[in-house]
C-alpha cells in the first residue's frame, strides 16, 4: 500500500518503550515541521509526550494494555501508513507477543516500521 492515498491523510503512529522515550520525544522536535502534516496516533504514554512536544495525536490505549494491538488493527485496516516504534531491544517487556504481531502485521501489509530512529529519519524523508 503506498504512503498516501488520494483524499486520505497520511497517518503515522508513534510509539516507544519506556527506554526510549526520550529519544522518541527528541525525534518529534527534530521533525516536527514534517510530522505536522500528518494524522498522528500513538499509544497512551507516547502519544502523551508527543503531544507535550507540541503535536496533536489522536492517543489509543497504552502498550501492555492493547495499544499495540490497536496500532496493529490500524495497520491492518489500511488506516495506517507508517509505525514508528523505538524499541528498547534490551528490556524485557510482557507484551512482546503484542510487539511481534504489530511487527508482523506491518510486514504483512507492506506498511514501513521503523524500529530505531535511523530508519525512523528514512521514514519521514520518504513521507515528504
Amino acid at each position: 500500500m503506498p504512503l498516501s492515498r488520494r483524499n486520505h491523510k497520511t497517518t503515522v503512529a508513534l510509539i516507544a518503550h519506556d527506554g526510549k522515550k526520550a529519544e522518541l520525544v527528541s525525534f518529534v522536535k527534530d521533525n516536527i515541521s514534517t510530522l505536522r502534516r500528518y494524522h498522528l496516533i500513538a499509544t497512551g504514554h507516547s502519544g502523551r509526550l508527543v503531544t507535550g512536544a507540541g503535536l496533536k495525536v489522536r492517543r489509543l490505549l497504552s502498550g501492555p494494555v492493547g495499544g499495540d494491538a490497536q496500532i496493529a488493527a490500524e495497520v491492518a485496516t489500511g488506516r495506517c501508513q507508517a509505525v514508528i516504534f523505538l524499541r528498547d531491544p534490551l528490556g524485557m517487556h510482557p507484551h512482546d507477543p503484542d510487539i511481534s504481531m504489530l511487527m508482523r502485521i506491518c510486514d504483512v501489509h507492506n506498511v514501513p516500521l521503523a524500529t530505531n530512529p535511523a530508519t525512523a529519519r528514512l521514514i519521514v524523508r520518504g513521507l515528504k
